[in-house]
């Protein structure tokens, strides 16, 4: 990694330009630009602060160690100050690494907000069930983390399953946290309809897309065909009666989108383009990294059971996510969207791999 000292300096160069700017008449006649600036500038403020922490830490470091240089006759004083010289040590080496992981490379999407898609996979009604748990545990996640929630699509089992689902979550670094619920989610339990009691093994997949604006994904609308028909489920006898949902095929990919949760046929619409604009924005960023046609089908696989990211096994109460070996006990807390220490442990993994690659 190149030296910290150099590339703060640029850091706190551009923080007293931002300090400077944003009192500036210019900036505040133009609130577009004044938003910029100050998001420029919260952004800044913990990487300089940070560093200044750091500094300080180097400065009481050095005091420590010039102290042990002098004559000490007292072996106790002697002891005590190579003691200091050990905790500032490590000290420092902690503020350093803190300061690198804010150092590191961000990426442009972590404060988009998302849509996500969760569908059955293998395992038929019990895996669609595990769908319906799997929704109640973001939604859960969502609420805690003071997020917003939006039902775009719904297509539900007569048993209270999920075939499939899409969802828009709305917040603050919401695709930040939520791109590491990527993949097959695996499920073992005993079935309320198993007599047996015997364990049953299931999956739901689950694709996690940053939401694309306009400007980031225009679409040609000669490239799409809108078809409407009725909804289906549940909305009492308006929603049955008119032809409301809506159908978006994107004819150069085949891509279809279905939206039914709107009572308005425009509403629907929006949303339908939404979904297609973040899907389509999706692939070409997949495209972009690995050549891989689709994100979400990247992401997701086949939904086989021998393709998961974790597994929730109900007979011994546990959580394990794969990727990175950890095991959390406490089924019921995490299910009821306590997601936080997972999602934590995989954010920092993420983290040492960049500082790790950035040190080679």
């Amino acid at each position: 990694m190149p030296d910290l000292s150099a590339q703060m300096d640029a850091v706190c160069h551009r923080f007293e330009e931002l300090s400077v700017r944003l009192n500036q008449p210019d900036a505040a006649a133009d609130p577009a630009l004044f938003r910029k600036l100050m998001r420029d500038y919260h952004e800044t403020q913990p990487v300089v602060q940070a560093y200044r922490d750091w500094q300080t830490a180097r400065d009481h470091l050095a005091q420590a160690k010039a102290l042990l240089e002098e004559p000490i006759s007292d072996p106790d004083f002697k002891q005590m100050i190579q003691q200091e010289i050990s905790e500032k040590s490590q000290d420092v080496a902690k503020l350093e690494n803190n300061l690198k992981i804010l150092l590191l490379p961000r990426d442009p999407r972590d404060e988009k907000n998302v849509i996500m898609e969760i569908r059955g996979g293998a395992g038929g009604e019990e895996a669609a069930l595990f769908a319906h748990s799997l929704l109640r545990m973001y939604t859960m996640y969502v609420q805690s983390r003071g997020w917003t929630l939006e039902l775009l699509n719904l297509n539900e089992t007569e048993l209270g399953g999920v075939k499939e689902v899409i969802f828009s979550v709305e917040g603050a670094g919401a695709y930040n946290r939520l791109k590491y619920e990527s993949g097959v989610h695996r499920v073992q339990r005993v079935p309320e309809t198993e007599t047996q009691g015997r364990i049953h093994t299931s999956t739901a997949t689950v694709a996690v897309m940053p939401q694309a604006e306009e400007v980031d994904f225009a679409l040609d609308m000669k490239d799409l065909r809108i078809d409407t028909f009725r909804s289906s489920g549940a909305g009492g006898q308006h929603i049955n009666k008119t032809s409301s949902a809506i159908r978006v095929t994107h004819i150069p990919t085949g891509m279809v989108v279905e939206c039914q949760n709107e009572r308005s046929q425009f509403q629907n619409k929006d949303k339908a383009l939404e979904i297609l604009r973040s899907r389509l924005l999706a692939q070409k960023q997949k495209e972009q990294q690995d050549a891989i046609n689709s994100e979400r089908q990247g992401q997701v696989g086949t939904g086989d059971r021998s393709e998961k990211i974790r597994t929730y096994n109900f007979p011994q109460d546990r959580c394990t996510d794969h990727r990175i070996g950890l095991t959390v006990h406490n089924l019921a807390k995490i299910l009821d969207g306590n997601l936080d220490e997972v999602i934590d442990a995989l954010a920092t993994r993420e983290q040492a791999e960049k500082l790790q690659k950035l040190d080679l």
